[in-house]
């Protein structure tokens, strides 16, 4: 077998797998592992693998770190008395941001890979079985024998509007700085790194550490105006920060009753080093950063069947539009208000009709 046809198959192994093993690779190509070696810094010479984590260049994954859940929704079939029973339709899901995330950037066509938490339990296994089934990398979920798997139950009114929603995620207190660091070789085979804000500060602050030694974008995305607290002071190193107004006034500390608040609010935040900012707005649509500007679109109506899962929804179509198109940020949210508006008019979590071409035809809004 020539050295052209070693190169190839070594090349079709770490395709299948990135993290192969140099090892894994010999045994299976009935070759040493000084030989195997010599074939990958060839082909790392030849550009044909970026770096020690033989990552293919049209293949970095988006490595999405958080939450994945079991969610269930409980929709009352008329309007909710409190402190009595009321009648209501339940459904499950599954969910979490990070995962939320994951899924549709998985959907839209991009490789993605999945560091979260998991019980060891049945709900944990049917969560990674199902990210695995859409071709989302699990191979670095932590998986706790002591722990169950994280849930969300949301309470929904009749009209799909969330009335409350109740949450059990002590678990992801475990995806730790530790954690971080021994994923450290998934996070530097990375076009883009998403965490949510499920991750305990030390945590967070280790990804925004590891993304600036990586020179690797990163997306934060707020989960819920409690869990800002898991937000570093120092935001240098982090591209971008998606937050509601609710969330954006829990970290600076005071109430936004206008909209001059909620400017002077977004340019605090951006002088704690944050590259930029989007704030969701609901219905109102979003606002977001260009330099030192702020800059506002409006949402088109959309028919609100359910709305859990919507925000997810919009941060990974911003996430898919800046992988494809890099910073054009006014795009990437232009796209991500068209996913949450998709996702707002069905009953899943994830839209399941999504597709490579679902975000290409995005229109000018006004």
């Amino acid at each position: 077998m020539t050295e052209y046809t070693k190169k190839q198959q070594l090349l079709e192994l770490i395709r299948a797998n990135p993290f192969i093993s140099q090892q894994d690779l010999a045994t299976a190509l009935g070759l040493s592992r000084s030989a195997v070696a010599g074939y990958i810094a060839g082909l790392i010479r030849e550009r044909k693998l970026l770096g020690r984590a033989y990552v293919l260049p049209d293949r970095r994954p988006v490595t999405c770190i958080g939450a994945a859940n079991l969610d269930r929704k409980l929709r009352s079939l008329a309007g909710i008395a409190l402190h009595t029973s009321n009648p209501a339709s339940q459904s499950e899901s599954f969910g979490g941001v990070a995962r939320n995330i994951a899924e549709n950037l998985a959907r839209l066509g991009t490789p993605v890979a999945l560091l979260t938490a998991t019980g060891k339990d049945s709900s944990g296994a049917a969560l990674l079985a199902h990210a695995q089934g859409l071709g989302i990398d699990t191979g670095g979920a932590l998986q706790l024998p002591d722990a169950a798997s994280g849930t969300y139950t949301a309470v929904l009114d009749q009209d799909g509007e969330m009335v409350v929603a109740l949450a059990d995620m002590a678990l992801y207190d475990r995806l730790d700085a530790a954690f971080v660091g021994a994923s450290q070789a998934r996070l530097a085979a990375s076009a883009l790194l998403v965490a949510d804000l499920n991750l305990p500060l030390d945590a967070v602050d280790a990804v925004i550490a590891e993304a600036r030694r990586l020179e690797t974008p990163l997306v934060l995305v707020a989960v819920s105006e409690p869990k800002m607290a898991r937000l570093p002071r120092d935001l240098a190193g982090v591209r971008l920060l998606i937050l509601n107004r609710g969330e954006l006034a829990a970290r600076v500390g005071r109430a936004l009753k206008s909209e001059t608040d909620l400017d002077a609010a977004v340019a605090e935040v951006r002088a704690q080093g944050v590259r930029d900012l989007v704030v969701t707005r609901g219905a109102e649509g979003v606002l977001f950063t260009r330099g030192g500007d702020i800059v506002r679109l409006y949402a088109s109506g959309a028919e609100v069947v359910d709305v859990t899962g919507a925000g997810d929804a919009f941060a990974a179509a911003v996430c898919w539009s800046l992988v494809q198109d890099g910073d054009d940020l006014e795009l990437a949210c232009r796209r991500g208000l068209k996913l949450s508006a998709l996702t707002l008019g069905v009953a899943e979590t994830v839209h399941p009709r999504l597709g490579h071409d679902t975000l290409f035809d995005t229109t000018t809004q006004d």
